[in-house]
């Protein structure tokens, strides 16, 4: 037992150690980066979070919503990186517009019990530091490799997507797609954060496409995890529903 608790406590310190190794190999000019990343990624999901509360006071969310919110991400794109101020006012109202199209599916989630809006929100946050850490303190380039793997499944996911949109689909061939597409943008916050780590080691320091990438990551995530847990409740209010008529 004694072996095992020192092999246990040697593997944990050398974890740390490594871990820290692996975080001091960033330079400081990219954690000032990251820095300035994760708080435009803040203010992003605040205003996104904005967008949301105007559709549920004024109905505005939908495929126009939706359509303007690219708009906005195309003029971001085609806007000079030096132009930082109105390419970040270009974000907050891209995230704005997204929320406002999520917007649905957040009502419908607060009139069916709020706290599956805020247990999906911490959830995903949660998930979001944990994998987004892990790429951070990990190795360089040690997850690069899912690049391929990641562009595969999301190139399945939609073609899932379009084939369902055609042919029609079953409730499990539908929970199929969340949960598979789950998994990938999951994947694609490790795979992200350590490919913005390494364009910034290579000198772009563009903050405000990264922090983009990252919330793009974060509401794919949010929005199929909110999706998971109204399905589940629905399920299990059906369940209760049932009992009561039986007895």
């Amino acid at each position: 037992m004694d072996a095992f608790y020192s092999t246990s406590s040697a593997a944990a310190s050398g974890w740390g150690h490594d871990s820290l190794k692996n975080f001091r190999q960033i330079s400081p000019a990219v954690q000032s980066h990251l820095k300035l990343v994760y708080l435009t990624l803040c203010f992003a999901l605040a205003s996104s979070a904005v967008g949301a509360y105007l559709h549920i006071a004024l109905n505005i969310g939908g495929m126009l919503t939706m359509l303007a919110c690219v708009g906005t991400i195309a003029w971001m794109f085609s806007v000079p990186v030096y132009e930082e101020r109105k390419r970040f006012g270009l974000l907050m109202g891209a995230a704005l517009l997204e929320g406002a199209s999520v917007g649905p599916l957040i009502e419908l989630a607060i009139d069916f019990d709020p706290s599956i809006l805020v247990t999906g929100f911490v959830g995903t946050a949660i998930a979001f530091g944990c994998f987004s850490g892990a790429a951070i303190i990990a190795k360089r380039r040690e997850y690069l490799y899912l690049g391929g793997l990641l562009s595969s499944g999301l190139s399945i996911l939609l073609w899932l997507q379009f084939a369902t949109s055609i042919f029609g689909h079953s409730s499990g061939s539908f929970m199929f797609e969340v949960y598979f597409g789950l998994l990938i943008f999951l994947g694609y916050m490790v795979y992200d954060t350590q490919e913005i780590i390494e364009r910034a080691h290579h000198g772009d320091m563009d903050y405000i496409k990264h922090a983009l990438t990252l919330f793009t990551d974060f509401v794919a995530v949010l929005v199929r995890v909110l999706i998971i847990m109204l399905k589940n409740a629905g399920d299990k209010s059906e369940d209760k529903k049932k009992r009561k008529r039986r007895s």
